[in-house]
Formats: structure tokens, C-alpha cells, sequence
């Protein structure tokens, strides 16, 4: 059974409405009738031009957008009819990494606090068998609840996107983009989440830099267990850590299948167009 299953997923944005209680002038279908499935471990590319409704699906699947219509089952529980305490428990294991860092995380928060934010407010006490070994605080005899277990948890979280412990008093503000990027992906894992949505993850990045996060994501891939939904309009990128793509275009998906399939044999126009528009570039 799938980790997620997207069915008949619909959001129709009103167009035109006016602000006094007017009938909207049209509509706009920013995602319409999707359906598509994301199996445990693997990365799903999703691929397609700005404004293709690539970023309202992947909400629409967290939920921090509702639909218009359709469904969404994540590890066999529908997400559109759960319940506000039910929710709460579900985002511990789906997170997202936005487009642009800095405006992801609050200047007024040391990075520290940034991270334990959610282990604080989900009360994580980081003993869930995912969770690599050397993340759990039952092996350093500190109890993972505590001031200094959640510490622990913190640092190896940093040391695990590649960060060194003594960047935890400082501010956001005080680091490049890159650096941001992987204090807003260690707090993505914080709670051992199953499920990212990686949403345009490097595109506000230098492409070194980029490269250096898209493989960072990889190797976090293999060591947490992780599921990624990977949105891009880069199709090099998608390729080099994607096990399937779906191609979108106006708000449908117009193919999905295998990296090699629709990078050696597309089938839509469309997805032909992207792959000769795009230059390669090294990853």
C-alpha cells in the first residue's frame, strides 16, 4: 500500500471576488483532478513550469490548504476528515522545506530554539524506533525530555545536515542561504517525520550550493528512511534524486512514470519541451 494516495484532488480558486460579498468573476483551477500515489522511501518528482499548481498540490496534500475536492490517504487514513487532535498527530510525521529559508524561519529566534521549537510543542522525547541511533537519547543516559536531552537532540540534528554545534546561539540572519536551508531541514526532521515536501527546495540557491543541499537531502534520504514529494521546474535536478516523475502542466498531471522512462522516452509534448529546454548541470 502506498505511504500516500492522491485521488481526484481538485482546488478551484475564486477570481475576481469582491471584498464587500460580490460573485466572483471566474475561477481558477490551480490543481484539477489529480490523482497520483507516493510509495515509502522513494522520492517523487514533480516537475512543471511556475504556476503549473506544482506548490498547491503539495500543500494540498500537508493539508495547509483544504481542496475543493477529491482525497487524500496518508498511511491509510483519510487526512480531509481528520479531526483537529488527529491533525495535530499526523504533522509529526509530514513536514515541509519551503523556497526561501530566511522568510521560513524567525529572525527573532536563535537557532537553537528554532529547532526545539517542535520537539518542544509535540513533547518528542526522540525514542520512536526510526529514529537513527544516534539521535536517541536513551544512549547518552540524558533523558531525552529535559533541557539537556532536547539539547542533544538538537546538536546532532545540526551535525547531521552539517552544521557544527556552536552555531546554535546565533541568529538566522547571520548565515548564508545555504547554511538557512539546512537549519530549516534539521528542523524538518526534528520530529522524524516520514514524509518531506521539499518544495522548491534550492532554487534561491547558487547552483554549487544547491547541489551541495540536493545531495544532503539524498543522504539524509538514506539515513533517516525518508519519503520526499520534490518539487522543481529544474529537470536536472529532479532526475538526479527522483525514483519517479510526474510532469505537470495547468494544473494536471499530464505524465508520471520512472526517471529513465520520462527522461529517455517521454510521451507528452510537454514533457519533451521541458527536457529540451533545460540545461544540464552538475550534481
Amino acid at each position: 500500500m502506498p505511504l500516500i494516495q492522491v485521488r481526484n484532488l481538485t482546488k478551484v480558486f475564486p477570481l475576481g471576488e469582491s471584498a464587500f460579498g460580490g460573485r466572483p468573476k471566474g475561477e481558477v483551477r490551480a490543481v484539477d483532478n489529480v490523482s497520483l500515489d507516493i510509495h515509502s522511501g522513494e522520492t517523487l518528482g514533480l516537475v512543471g513550469e511556475s504556476g503549473s499548481g506544482k506548490s498547491t498540490l503539495g500543500r494540498l496534500i500537508l493539508r495547509l490548504i483544504e481542496p475543493s475536492s477529491g482525497s487524500v490517504i496518508f498511511d491509510g487514513r483519510e487526512l480531509l476528515k481528520a479531526g483537529h487532535s488527529e491533525m495535530r498527530r499526523l504533522r509529526r510525521d509530514m513536514q515541509v522545506i519551503f523556497q526561501d529559508p530566511f522568510s521560513s524561519l524567525d529572525p527573532r529566534m536563535r537557532v537553537e530554539d528554532l529547532i526545539a521549537e517542535p520537539l518542544i510543542i509535540h513533547k518528542y522525547a526522540g525514542e520512536d524506533a526510526r529514529v537513527p541511533t544516534f539521535l536517541r537519547g536513551g544512549g547518552t543516559g540524558v533523558p531525552a525530555r529535559t533541557k539537556a536531552g532536547i539539547g542533544f537532540q538538537v546538536e546532532q540534528l545540526l551535525k547531521a545536515v552539517g552544521l557544527d554545534a556552536s552555531v546554535m546561539r546565533r541568529y538566522p540572519h547571520e548565515f548564508s542561504g545555504g547554511q538557512r536551508q539546512r537549519i530549516v531541514i534539521a528542523r524538518a526532521l526534528a520530529l522524524r517525520p516520514k514524509f518531506i515536501v521539499c518544495d522548491e527546495p534550492v532554487s534561491a540557491l547558487d547552483v554549487s550550493v544547491g547541489a551541495q543541499i540536493v545531495n544532503l537531502l539524498a543522504q539524509l534520504q538514506r539515513d533517516f528512511g525518508l519519503t520526499y514529494l520534490f518539487i522543481s521546474h529544474s529537470m536536472p535536478v529532479v532526475r538526479y534524486l527522483s525514483t519517479r516523475i510526474a510532469v505537470m502542466y495547468r494544473g494536471e498531471i499530464v505524465e508520471i512514470n520512472s526517471t529513465d522512462q520520462i527522461t529517455e522516452n517521454p510521451q507528452h509534448p510537454y514533457t519533451k519541451t521541458l527536457l529540451e529546454a533545460t540545461p544540464e548541470i552538475a550534481v
